[in-house]
């Protein structure tokens, strides 16, 4: 089992409700086929770079989860059909990845230092 980080766009048209419905969706794949979401990231609505099927705008979401290697090829299928997906790309994480985030991700969490003077 490998680690992975997933970005998809959603198109900007999709509600609240049809966007953590897609959210689930996918979390839930990864779930059902031996995987494990170590974190969900949901960015909502940012510009893009540059128009996407006529589109200045997505929903971003981006997931890092661990999953068997002919998983990947599952999900890319299930990405490609799904007509509210714009762009995704896999990224597969090493040793180093998953650490700095982990330790990005704890120090969100954690409580400030007090700074001696």
């Amino acid at each position: 089992m490998s680690n992975y980080e997933l970005m998809v766009i959603f198109t900007p048209v999709l509600s609240e409700e049809d966007y953590k419905a897609a959210q689930k969706k996918f979390v839930d794949l990864v779930k059902d086929n031996g995987g494990e979401v170590s974190h969900e990231n949901p960015w909502g609505l940012k510009s893009l770079a540059y128009p996407i099927q006529k589109k200045t705008t997505g929903m971003y979401l981006v997931l890092e989860y661990t999953a068997p290697s002919d998983f990947n090829e599952k999900l890319k299928i299930q990405l490609n059909r799904d007509e509210n997906v714009l762009r995704y790309m896999f990224t597969k994480l090493d040793k180093h990845a998953v650490a700095y985030n982990t330790r990005k991700k704890g120090n969100y969490e954690a409580e400030p230092k007090p700074v001696e003077a």
